[in-house]
């Protein structure tokens, strides 16, 4: 079924065989936890579970010290978006974290959106960029980082976002590098309602006018947000298996898919970092449907919001939904 992909990480999108080939080039020691099967329990919300889920996912990022390796990451997340149907994908990457490997701020970020032009030449994927500031840095850093960001807008790069433990700093702190986002003609799509509950997602939307929210699933906790986000046709990313992985929630059910649904919440569903949390983007609306009775009309539906809430041009919007109802019309099976 055709669908975009709004909430994907970009170390976080990385094939575990090639984390083992990275790694074991560069000779970096991972963890079980990176080398097994099973993708770990992190239990993010205590804060010793977020510290361990950050310390796997800087180990991974540390095997990205090249630009054919990203090139390589970028590629082969393509290629895994378009097995699930995705027709659009948009990656989140805070550029700062690989500077330091990459020849400066500025040469990551063009590294970066190069591996994304050519991905999409390669796969026929619409790719563009989410540049992500880090709540636990210094709001400062933000703001460098939405001027970055803005003047690449014209060269891949269609929203800011901000990521990281949404228990540290504040998201009015964060306020003027949003509205230099916004000013430039990102869209702004920060993290809320993941680790904390629906207070996050209202500051999301009253302190940084969010058009989209990653996450965003603890305002099912609060009817009056669910009215606001759907009155407003705020989208939120939402990630079930992530949820669980990170001890949001205690089992698929439990993630509030019908709360957000039928209070008309738009939803675009994501695999946020697959790398860790061992499913893809099928995979999300497998549980949708599994787990939640979400039938084909509606899984269809929640395709539609996914595309209907991409920064994807109209042209690429247009074909996504006509191949959704084709999918509807010809009997799903996917």
């Amino acid at each position: 079924m055709p669908k975009a992909h709004l909430h994907l990480h970009f170390t976080g999108s990385m094939r575990p065989a090639t984390l083992l080939e990275l790694a074991d080039k560069y000779g970096v020691h991972l963890p079980e936890a990176l080398t097994g099967g099973e993708p770990p329990k992190l239990r993010a919300t205590d804060e010793r579970g977020w510290f361990r889920f950050q310390r796997l996912y800087d180990l991974a990022r540390s095997c990205l010290r090249e630009p054919e390796d990203i090139q390589r990451l970028v590629r082969e997340a393509a290629e895994e978006d378009v097995r699930d149907g995705s027709g659009w994908l948009e990656i989140q990457v805070d550029p700062t974290s690989y500077a330091p490997r990459l020849g400066g701020l500025i040469s990551a970020l063009e590294i970066i959106l190069d591996a994304v032009r050519s991905a999409s030449r390669e796969t026929g994927l619409g790719m563009r960029v989410l540049v992500a500031a880090n709540r636990m840095k210094h709001p400062l850093d933000a703001r460098t980082l939405a001027r970055l960001a803005v003047r690449y807008a014209d060269r891949g790069v269609i929203g800011f976002g901000l990521s990281n433990d949404e228990r540290r700093g504040m998201a009015r702190d964060f306020d003027r590098a949003f509205a230099i986002a916004r000013e430039g003609g990102l869209l702004a799509a920060p993290h809320g309602g993941e680790l904390t509950g629906p207070a996050s997602v209202r500051d999301c939307l009253d302190d940084l006018r969010a058009a989209r929210i990653g996450h965003g699933v603890r305002a099912a906790e609060d009817p009056r947000l669910l009215r606001k986000l759907a009155e407003r046709g705020v989208t939120c990313e939402v990630c079930p298996a992530s949820n669980v992985a990170l001890g949001v929630y205690e089992k698929p059910e439990d993630v509030p898919l019908r709360t957000l649904y039928e209070a008309g919440v738009p939803l675009a569903l994501g695999a946020d970092d697959p790398l860790l949390f061992g499913s893809r983007l099928a995979a999300q609306y497998e549980i949708a449907r599994v787990h939640h009775g979400f039938t084909d009309e509606e899984l269809a539906e929640l395709a539609r919001q996914s595309v209907r809430g991409s920064a994807a041009p109209e042209g690429v919007r247009a074909k996504l939904l006509a191949g959704v109802d084709d999918w509807l019309a010809g009997g799903p099976a996917a």
